[in-house]
């Protein structure tokens, strides 16, 4: 386990589901066991890869109450409470805290577009409102259309204890850097994306809440370890050994390309949930194919 209070390595799980399309609870909770056997820190259950837009609210709270009893003690559990509506955010997060949650991850409102000051005091309000769990704020302007700006953060970070880290998937190497200016230690800053994971690294970052994880959690965890110990040049030949699956994964919306992998290894992870749709062949056999390059067939 990492020093850090969530750890290095997060997977933004999946959600498997039946083929009736219920959830399936029992692959989710052998899912999770296997990820935290296997180079994950932690698990954050109900994010974007997880289809939290499309599950019912009942099934979140089932499978935080699966997946925390299939961890036990061996990870972190971060629960997506997020909303646009900050009333919703406030009670999702109450509710999650009562069946047991290591923090919450809370994205920027989508669809609102609010400016920062409502930005601001949007978090403030959720932090104010549930002191005793530690926050990551989630920041994807290409999902929610609004960029959570640095100084944005770093006022968070210095007026609420509890906020205490950034999932930065903006794409931005340079906000990245001047969050760390601003913050320092005192928020932790994670790599929304696997292929930023190792470059967002060099301007402050502390690791990823990652997707590729499924399927070579191990592989990043050295990564991140050899980085740390000064080892650059192994922590560069992991970085472009798993290239083509960090790419791979995002040939088309995610988790599309993910699930067809899980199902590839042989995990009944199921199909999406509409809006999404069914991996094209095409994508299907691009997925193979890395799959197949990296011997993870055989495995």
């Amino acid at each position: 386990m990492s020093d850090y209070i969530f750890g290095r390595v997060l997977t933004a799980m999946v959600t498997p589901f039946n083929e009736d399309g219920s959830v399936n609870y029992g692959v989710a909770e052998k899912l999770a066991s296997y990820l935290v056997d296997n180079g994950s820190d932690g698990i954050v259950v109900c994010g974007t890869t997880g289809e939290s837009p499309a599950l019912e609210h009942e099934e979140k709270n089932e499978l935080l109450k699966v997946i925390k009893s299939a961890v036990g003690n061996r990870g972190k559990i971060i629960m997506g409470t997020g909303s646009n509506s900050t009333t919703s955010a406030i009670a999702l997060t109450r509710e999650a805290e009562k069946i047991g949650i290591d923090g919450s991850l809370q994205v920027v409102p989508y669809y609102n577009k609010p400016p920062q000051e409502g930005l601001y005091r949007h978090f403030g309000a959720i932090a104010s409102a549930c002191p005793d769990v530690p926050i990551m704020l989630y920041n994807i302007p290409g999902r929610t259309g609004k960029n959570l700006e640095s100084t944005t953060i770093a006022q968070l970070g210095e007026k609420f204890d509890n906020i205490v880290a950034v999932k930065e998937a903006s794409g931005n190497l340079e906000q990245a850097a001047q969050i760390n200016a601003l913050c320092g230690d005192d928020m932790l800053i994670y790599s929304g994306e696997d292929f930023l994971t190792l470059p967002m690294m060099t301007v402050g970052g502390v690791g990823v809440v990652s997707v590729a994880s499924h399927l070579v959690g191990n592989d990043i965890q050295v990564m991140i370890r050899a980085y740390e110990l000064g080892k650059n040049k192994l922590a560069q030949e992991i970085q472009q050994k798993l290239h083509s699956i960090f790419k791979v994964l995002f040939c088309d919306t995610n988790p599309i390309p993910l699930k067809s992998a899980l199902q590839q290894l042989g995990w009944n992870v199921g199909g999406v949930r509409l809006p999404l749709s069914p991996i094209s062949e095409d994508h299907a056999l691009e997925v193979k194919k890395v799959l197949q390059e990296l011997d993870l067939l055989s495995r």
